[in-house]
């Protein structure tokens, strides 16, 4: 029989029961004590009907039985779950993750219920655990594997992690699996015992950047340091690549046919790896070109004649790039050609940077196929778009001083560069020519100037031309 002063202890694990649910925020209290509520229910339900006698009178002692347990049961459940959760917060306590939280209501529920059972519940549970045990020692073993996984936490919801030859981001830690989000969407659930066996990579900690490399062969006739300094410049048009920590360029190898080089750099976030790996390598491959820098072809040589570096246009379309160049106009044909055979091909991908500002440079740029935008720091002000035909740099080439603006290439751009010192041979055959180049120079110059609003505009010849022109002349020792 249950006594008066039992129920009242039900009717009072019931009330508060309802009183938590409703003034807490969180939701995994609500969850929780949904059993808590039920067990009370069917507490109060089951002593009321043996306080009636509605039950038979042979099978009241295990009713009151399972009665004690239920009431057990709903009090373990409601003390602990609003003993480890805040009650204003919704958020699971990182000490206390939902399988922890069932272990300790199970753990302390076999307690109570040993001690309301007594020795037969003792026997009944050695001879059950055996059973079941037996029967479920798959599940029982993901069970304490996933229980294990949230007591040391080597990893937790969202972070990035390989587990064995499964990569993805963890979307749940259960009873039994892990489970996986891959980078094609696909759903991986790995089961708790195989997790605890396998290594574990935590591509979220300590930190949630993390180190890439890409390896990339070039040819034996450039010295490494050459490569490497290419490299270096064609990272910094890697938007994804981090500039702290500093990219790492490293020979790893001399294969049969190249050097193989390996870049180490970081990103900060892992999901993004194939796309910072591509751009890496689109950079690199550009860089390549402009600066004639071979990526053999995995084939094995005893001899090999030296190669030119290919070029990217006819000699026709050149000359055309060359001739559209209004800058030009005073050139004969003659010294228009000799400009054409010592101008150098140059490739630069869609973003990357052709010339910063402030940088050293004494050369100009034809454009021969693609645009580019010209930019004034540090606001980054778009004072033009160049196309196909149009030209720049042609302060630094006529007189060395530091680029006035960033260049940056708005689709693939291939240049024609021309150097101060293969203009300097035709001023000095046709020193007119000179006067006629720098009248069209300064005019552009004062245009750009007008451009830079709010920036001093020290660094963009302003002055008369007369002036500029002895500048130019002793820049070009003529």
């Amino acid at each position: 029989m249950i006594h008066s002063q039992e129920l009242l202890v039900g009717v009072a694990g019931l009330a508060v029961t309802l009183a938590v649910r409703v003034i807490t925020v969180n939701r995994l209290i609500r969850s929780k004590l949904r059993l808590a509520l039920l067990s009370f229910a069917v507490y109060l339900a089951l002593g009321g009907m043996l306080r009636s006698g509605l039950l038979a009178p042979d099978t009241n002692a295990q009713f009151l039985s399972i009665a004690h347990l239920l009431l057990a049961l709903g009090i373990v459940t409601l003390l602990v779950v609003t003993a480890v959760n805040p009650l204003r917060v919704d958020r699971t306590p990182e000490h206390f993750p939902n399988i922890v939280q069932d272990t300790i209501i199970i753990g302390v529920f076999l307690v109570a219920g040993t001690g309301v059972m007594q020795e037969k519940f003792l026997t009944t549970s050695a001879v059950g655990a055996v059973v079941i045990g037996f029967a479920l020692q798959d599940t029982l073993g993901n069970t304490f594997a996933g229980l294990a996984l949230q007591v040391e936490k080597p990893f937790r919801t969202g972070h990035w992690v390989r587990i064995g030859s499964f990569e993805g981001r963890v979307v749940a830690i259960t009873w039994r699996a892990t489970r996986l989000q891959t980078k094609n969407g696909d759903a991986v659930s790995v089961p708790n015992n195989i997790v605890s066996k396998e290594a574990i990579t935590n591509y979220s900690e300590p930190g949630s950047s993390t180190r890439l490399f890409v390896e990339v062969g070039a040819s034996y006739l450039v010295p490494p340091n050459d490569v490497k300094a290419v490299v270096a410049v064609a990272l910094r048009d890697a938007s994804l690549v981090l500039k702290e920590p500093a990219p790492e360029v490293v020979v790893v190898d001399f294969g049969s046919s190249s050097i193989t080089y390996r870049i180490k750099f970081w990103v900060a976030d892992y999901t993004v790896d194939d796309l910072a790996r591509d751009q890496v390598r689109s950079c690199v491959y550009y860089a390549f070109r402009r600066d004639g820098i071979e990526i053999p072809y995995p084939i094995q040589v005893n001899y090999r004649a030296p190669e030119t570096t290919p070029v990217l246009s006819s000699q026709a379309e050149r000359a055309g790039y060359i001739d559209a160049v209004d800058l030009f106009a005073p050139l004969s044909t003659e010294d228009r050609e000799q400009l054409l055979s010592a101008a150098r091909e140059r490739l630069y991908g869609a973003g990357q940077t052709i010339v910063r500002q402030n940088d050293e440079g004494d050369s100009m740029f034809v454009i021969g196929r693609g645009r580019a935008r010209v930019a004034i720091q540090p606001s980054e002000t778009e004072v033009a778009v160049i196309s196909a035909g149009g030209y720049f740099g042609e302060m630094s080439l006529l007189t060395g001083q530091p680029r006035t603006a960033t260049v940056t290439a708005v689709t693939d751009c291939l240049l024609l560069e021309i150097s101060a010192g293969d203009f300097r041979r035709i001023a000095l055959a046709q020193p007119a020519v000179v006067e006629q180049v720098t009248a069209a120079v300064a005019e552009r110059s004062a245009g750009l100037a007008r451009s830079r609003e709010g920036v001093a505009a020290a660094a963009v010849v302003a002055e008369a031309p007369r002036g500029f022109l002895l500048k130019v002349r002793d820049f070009l020792k003529i």
